[in-house]
């Protein structure tokens, strides 16, 4: 074979790797707008609120005849959300590194998750039960479609690449929050001119985020590509795949060790992510208005925070980033709980500092990991990947519902979100990156 072509040939899978590249970003715009507009901003107060209009005297619902306090609601059906999504994830995992056909698993997630958020148009009275339903399908298909989506970056990026091609992704996924919260914006704070009620608006920005999501997921399934499954699976799919993905992941404890640390300090980022719309209005009395344009803020922070992160990670590797983040995540945290009520202002202040740590230690979490995945297990030990960062994130939640059922403060709750950082960054520190890699069967990149 002459020079000339196999020059050719590396122009052509290099041009092909970044048209995947700029396909895979294109994911996170997607479904972005789900994690920002619903999960963050609309469904905690709105679906809190449904609860308490159909609680009894007591302020107390139950679904299948076990007493929940309301407000209480929406975190229980993160959790359950949760647990489905740890069940599902293995398997599907599985099953996308066994055939290498991950396009229709990722479509088969994405438009269930899709299906499921527009759904939440019809959330109205006292549908209390049925967002909790629909919550828990959409939030379970996330898992499951960011699973598969992170899969593919040790498969689109050489090891050189991860830390700015993750950050991107996450940058897009930031950008696209930002975009639709304006218009969420608008939308919510000039309902009357448009012959809305408050809630009739809530639940179109609700079901908008859903045809965004399957609108621009045409894009990623168009430019990813499957590949040959590269390493023959014997374990039969079922059950016991979860088991057998946790047998193997023992056969690289550094790896293991990294999930570990990763699981904790990442419980307390979604924890942050999912109840602080809840915290801002029941505990600070702040207005919805003042609410999404916190989150505008940490969206639009959240892209500079993302780029930034990736080129200090250039500069002192990745490890060393995270940890870094984790030690602002915790003294933001800290500040939270002093936050006196009604006071717009130092809540903004609040948002700056998340959004400017939030993209980046997600980003370079992820791209950290995917030099850690041995070749051909991408999927399986991204499925792990996800329930770190899913599967361990019912606790937190679950810990903030149960300290407002005990307490009836969500001061009190959001306190104790600071221990996940602080043993987090114990537990990562603790990590040889560099052997893990060379353990995995990588090559080690020169920063990381």
């Amino acid at each position: 074979m002459g020079t000339d072509t196999v020059r050719t040939q590396t122009a052509d899978e290099t041009a092909g790797l970044r048209r995947e590249q700029r396909g895979w970003y294109f994911y996170d715009w997607a479904c972005s707008v789900y994690s920002t507009s619903v999960l963050t901003v609309f469904l905690g107060p709105y679906l809190t609120a449904v609860a308490e209009r159909a609680a009894d005297a007591d302020g107390y619902v139950h679904p299948l005849g076990v007493p929940v306090r309301a407000g209480s609601f929406f975190a229980y059906s993160v959790s359950l959300s949760v647990i489905l999504a740890v069940v599902v994830m293995p398997l599907v995992g599985s099953a996308a590194d066994r055939t290498g056909r991950k396009k229709p698993l990722l479509a088969a997630a994405a438009y269930t998750g899709a299906a499921a958020t527009t759904g939440m148009f019809f959330l109205d009275g006292d549908r209390y039960l049925l967002g909790g339903v629909l919550l828990v399908v959409a939030n379970a298909a996330q898992s499951v479609g960011m699973m598969l989506y992170n899969s593919y970056l040790p498969q689109i990026a050489p090891p050189e690449q991860r830390d700015a091609v993750s950050s991107r992704g996450w940058a897009f996924g930031y950008a696209a929050g930002s975009t639709v919260l304006v218009a969420n914006l608008v939308l919510y704070s000039a309902h009357g001119s448009f012959g809305l009620t408050e809630a009739a608006a809530v639940r179109i920005c609700l079901a908008s985020a859903g045809l965004w999501w399957g609108a621009f997921t045409l894009i990623p399934l168009r430019r990813l590509r499957d590949r040959h499954a590269r390493v023959e699976r014997t374990t039969a799919p079922g059950l016991r795949q979860l088991a057998a993905t946790v047998r193997d992941l023992r056969r690289y404890p550094l790896t293991l060790g990294f999930l570990l640390a990763y699981l904790i300090y990442n419980d307390g980022i979604q924890t942050v992510i999912s109840q602080a719309s809840v915290y801002g209005s029941q505990e600070l009395g702040l207005g919805q208005s003042t609410l999404i344009v916190a989150v505008l803020l940490v969206q639009v922070l959240a892209v500079a925070g993302a780029l930034a992160m990736g080129r200090l990670a250039r500069t002192y590797g990745a490890q060393r980033t995270i940890l870094g983040s984790l030690v602002a995540w915790t003294v933001t945290l800290a500040a939270g709980y002093f936050l006196p009520a009604k006071a717009p202002v130092f809540f903004f202040v609040l948002a700056a500092g998340i959004g400017l740590v939030l993209g980046g230690s997600q980003a370079l979490s992820r791209s950290l990991f995917s030099h850690l995945v041995p070749p051909g297990k991408e999927a399986e030990y991204f499925s792990a990947y996800e329930m770190s960062d899913r599967g361990m994130s019912w606790l937190g939640p679950l810990l903030f519902g149960v300290t407002y059922q005990l307490t009836g403060s969500y001061r009190s709750a959001i306190i104790s979100l600071v221990a996940f950082f602080v043993i987090g960054f114990a537990l990562l520190a603790r990590v040889p990156v560099r052997r893990a890699i060379a353990e995995a069967g990588n090559p080690v990149p020169e920063k990381i």
